[in-house]
């Protein structure tokens, strides 16, 4: 590992424990990603990327293999280091929007604040802030059963950017979206891109895969190309 990358990934296997038998997973993964990229990570389901995602995410832990992530050994950090990494440097959008019902979008968005225990006084102006950037100034006050897919994804993606994060993990974040309210979600996360928010992405369609910088095929475990 050279640590002049953004995202490095070397070796990385990941097993489970199902019915007292190992089950791999992924399968000797190695993965570059510079700073600033748009990767996008295709392949068959079942065939590991989300596992992968959930990997650089700090999501999960590898079986085996290294991870850095920004020059720093991102799966050697215990519990409190890895939520701190992921509220700070880590943005997730997942397909499922994953909002509290009981909460107003604002209170949505603050969460991570809440998980990095650095609630202070302007969490919810930066809230504000997030949630104007994606368009919805004018639904603070909502809860999420009050909003369509596109704006509960819109909230998720504001809640991913609210503290900063210089990775944005995005796991099929238009699959459950109609084409034209998915065509704006990925409008917006390539706008943060070219603002130098580094954007993996993991995606069935096609067509958005054309749109990244680069893409990485995961088939039966392993990465075939990147």
């Amino acid at each position: 590992m050279t640590g002049s990358a953004f995202i490095e990934a070397e070796g990385l296997c990941k097993d489970y424990l199902i019915a007292q038998r190992r089950v791999p997973v992924l399968l000797d993964v190695d993965l570059v990603v510079e700073r600033g990229e748009f990767l996008a990570i295709t392949g068959p389901s079942g065939s590991g990327k989300t596992t992968l995602l959930h990997i650089l995410g700090g999501l999960e832990r590898p079986s085996a293999g290294r991870y850095r992530l920004a020059g720093s050994e991102f799966p050697e950090a215990d519990d409190d280091d890895l939520s701190l990494a992921r509220c700070t440097k880590i943005g997730f959008v997942f397909q499922s929007f994953h909002l509290i019902a009981q909460l107003d979008i604002l209170e949505n968005v603050a969460m991570p604040f809440l998980y990095a225990s650095r609630f202070e006084g302007d969490a919810y102006e930066r809230s504000a802030r997030a949630l104007a950037r994606v368009g919805l100034s004018h639904r603070l006050d909502h809860r999420p059963a009050a909003l369509s897919g596109g704006e509960m994804q819109r909230v998720a993606i504001a809640r991913a950017i609210v503290m900063g994060p210089s990775l944005i993990l995005a796991d099929e974040p238009t699959g459950n979206l109609d084409s034209a309210t998915g065509a704006g979600i990925l409008a917006l996360l390539e706008d943060l891109n070219r603002d130098g928010t580094t954007l993996v992405m993991v995606t069935h369609d096609e067509s958005i895969a054309a749109r990244a910088s680069r893409r990485a095929c995961v088939r039966d475990g392993r990465l075939e190309s990147a």
